[in-house]
């Protein structure tokens, strides 16, 4: 496969699982990614533990939007020290692929029946950066597609996939999809 890698698998995320379970409240907090116009990522739920800084966005506007998704610094939001567990989990990441730099590290949700429309991600963001993905939770039934090439990732597995070609995710299964997405830059590369 070119376009998906799988790591790893065994992770525990059952007390990951529980500790976002006991806070709800941490869903859908920033929903900058799930609601501007014409995104892919409508029908998902975020929390955001490392992301861009969005002063830009405050300072700026609407017009620096661009510069605000290609910053290469991500900041630690809240909610990662709240969830400790997803901190030991991108930490353990960081080490095994030898990561210099660590960029956004979010946890999505997309319910039964959803899906993750097809896009291509771009810009310096996503040249810089490599992305994987821990799967928190999934069951069989959801398919995620990069390029011609379609996976079932099960939960305990962490994958690497390449973000800047065509991909789609559709849950067809009776459960939510939960994986936190994390992008390390290398400088190796993996793609």
């Amino acid at each position: 496969m070119k376009n998906f890698f799988k790591l790893c698998d065994g992770i525990n995320t059952i007390p990951l699982l529980l500790v976002i379970q006991q806070n709800p409240q941490l869903w859908d907090q920033n929903t900058l990614r799930t609601t501007h116009p014409y995104t892919p990522h409508s029908q998902v739920h975020d929390i955001w533990l490392r992301f861009n800084d969005t002063s830009v966005l405050e300072e700026k506007g609407e017009t620096g939007r661009k510069e605000f998704l290609d910053q290469h610094e991500s900041i630690d939001y809240p909610s990662f020290d709240k969830l400790y567990e997803a901190r030991i989990m991108t930490n353990q990441l960081m080490a095994q692929v030898q990561g210099q730099r660590l960029g956004r590290v979010m946890i999505t949700k997309l319910e039964p029946g959803k899906k993750i429309d097809a896009h291509v991600d771009s810009g310096d963001h996503a040249a810089y950066y490599e992305r994987f993905h821990i799967v928190l939770q999934s069951a069989p039934g959801v398919i995620f597609r990069a390029g011609d090439e379609k996976v079932y990732m099960k939960t305990g597995e962490c994958w690497w996939f390449q973000n800047q070609v065509e991909h789609e995710v559709i849950n067809n299964s009776v459960s939510d999809r939960l994986h936190m997405i994390v992008d390390i830059h290398t400088g190796r590369g993996f793609k």
